[in-house]
């Protein structure tokens, strides 16, 4: 289990209106750095797959990354309901791979840019596991130092709580740079504590699902831990009337097959690949499309809240899938080294 200092919920303790407010909105660019520090891990591990060998485990992947898109949504427009405004296109923003996620303690889980790989997987459940994770049987083990991801979040609701009370003109009004349900299924639009708390209510449900459920809601899909435990049983999560709990690992098949994963590197530099080389020019193309993302997002979430704005990210999303999939797959020349994209800050392309 990932475990983040405690010094990122210090701040949230405080009864001083602008000494909360301050440190809420501190904490929240932590949570948008948090969200997004997890997608290039978990995109890395699905574009190294075989789609035609490794369907299964690539769904599963594929719907987690989009709900961390919206928990990274999410995070930032709480954040804007408090005046702040989520800073994305800097080089800072981007996690350095191998290394610790944003705000976690130093012992914690280093996460690594790697194919999918059992070793892998087990990286995936080490984020996503809960405090207490349903017993349907897990294996994971947890750490006794630092918090949890829930328990910033739970936090982060209280001193929002608190911060209602002492300051009622802390939220915003009218609501600011909100990227509702209209533009992306599922997001929230934040006006006060009570919709700030329904955010960060489904960023903890569908990660970690509830006290009592696997499932992020009444009729979702299991959260993010008990989806990624599906590869580890080999087998879809089911209802299991009779058996305590009442779930089992019991359903449709989830299986891997080894043959279906591209040998691409791990931990990939652009300073790794030979300058003037393919794989540095489609290492190079990639980084700039990413970071040309993370200005397209930034603005979205920063005033430009627009379907145009939306669908530039979602033009350079598919455009990044498409390069990273033919970069992993060793397109054009499968008997060339493979590249792995290595997701770092690149907002000029260099001259060719």
């Amino acid at each position: 289990m990932i475990r983040l200092q405690r010094s990122l919920i210090e701040g949230l303790k405080s009864s001083i209106p602008e000494i909360l407010l301050q440190a809420l909105r501190q904490a929240l660019q932590q949570a948008v750095m948090l969200e997004h520090s997890t997608i290039p891990v978990y995109l890395y591990g699905l574009y190294s797959l075989d789609e035609s060998k490794n369907g299964a485990i690539a769904e599963i992947l594929q719907s987690v990354v989009v709900e961390e898109m919206l928990h990274m949504t999410l995070a930032a427009n709480v954040l804007n309901a408090l005046g702040g405004s989520p800073a994305i296109d800097t080089p800072d923003f981007i996690p350095t791979y191998p290394g610790n996620l944003p705000g976690s303690v130093e012992s914690s889980l280093v996460v690594h840019l790697r194919p999918f790989s059992q070793d892998q997987l087990m990286t995936y459940l080490q984020i996503e596991q809960p405090a207490k994770a349903i017993d349907i049987p897990s294996d994971a083990q947890s750490a006794d130092d630092g918090i949890t991801i829930g328990q910033f979040y739970d936090a982060l609701a209280a001193a929002i709580t608190v911060l209602a009370v002492i300051d009622p003109k802390a939220f915003v009004n009218p609501a600011r740079n909100q990227v509702g349900p209209d533009l992306m299924w599922g997001s929230v639009i934040v006006t006060d504590a009570a919709s700030a708390r329904k955010a960060i209510a489904t960023i903890v449900e569908q990660g970690e699902g509830s006290k009592v459920s696997p499932d992020e809601s009444t009729d979702g899909p299991p959260a993010h831990y008990y989806r990624f435990m599906q590869i580890y049983a080999g087998a879809m999560l089911q209802s299991a009337p009779g058996k305590t709990p009442p779930w089992a690992y019991s359903g449709a098949p989830v299986l891997m097959d080894v043959e279906g994963i591209y040998p691409v590197p791990n931990n990939p530099k652009a300073a790794n690949y030979a300058p003037g080389s393919a794989q540095a020019l489609a290492n190079d193309m990639f980084n700039y499309t990413y970071t040309s993302l993370l200005k397209a997002l930034h603005a979205l979430f920063n005033g430009q809240n627009t379907q145009d704005q939306l669908n530039v990210a979602i033009g350079l999303m598919m455009s990044l899938k498409g390069q990273a999939k033919a970069m992993m797959a060793g397109i054009p020349n499968p008997s060339a080294p493979y590249t792995g994209p290595s997701f770092e800050y690149k907002p000029v392309l260099p001259a060719r």
